[in-house]
């Protein structure tokens, strides 16, 4: 998700990715699901299989582990603020991880269009040898309104277009 952010001296962009659920509602979720499983597992387990109680208890920490590390990668975020003559880009979860303060006029934007029309576009800042990823987890429509949202802004963009591959899958 692209939003833009009051800032007073220049604009400020924040970039999501899109999260389809709350961590409140993963966990309903999660308890609904293991209520399911345990229902299943007791009514086998009364029946004479109980084998079948390791296993549903092994499937449910899979299916945690699994919503715990998507929420988890879920909640990055990027701050892109332009303002004067300077592009500062912050990466984090809950708090600042990286940063980069690039000057504008020696910056541009480098788009490797997507191989097929299902996947995003990636976009790079560069900088003399810097290339910096902005907006990795976006999807297709978000990366789009990113890449209006920064050519209203000035920037131009170098399109590169991926060469011909021959693979079995996309």
């Amino acid at each position: 998700m692209v939003q833009a952010l009051h800032h007073p001296g220049g604009t400020r962009l924040l970039l999501t990715p899109n999260r389809s659920l709350s961590w409140r509602g993963n966990l309903r979720f999660l308890a609904a699901l293991t209520l399911l499983s345990a229902i299943i597992a007791t009514g086998w387990a009364l029946v004479g299989a109980w084998v079948i109680l390791p296993f549903a208890g092994i499937e449910l920490i899979a299916v945690a582990a699994g919503i715990y590390t998507t929420s988890r990668d879920c909640q990055r975020k990027e701050v892109l603020t332009m303002e004067g003559n300077t592009i500062r880009l912050e990466k984090g979860r809950q708090r600042r991880n990286a940063q980069w303060t690039l000057p504008r006029h020696q910056t541009h934007l480098e788009l490797d269009e997507a191989p097929h029309p299902f996947a995003p576009a990636r976009l790079y800042l560069h900088h003399r040898n810097e290339h910096i990823s902005v907006g990795g987890f976006l999807n297709v429509e978000d990366t789009e309104a990113l890449l209006n949202t920064l050519k209203g802004l000035g920037f131009t963009i170098d399109r590169h277009r991926p060469g011909p591959e021959i693979r079995l899958w996309f």
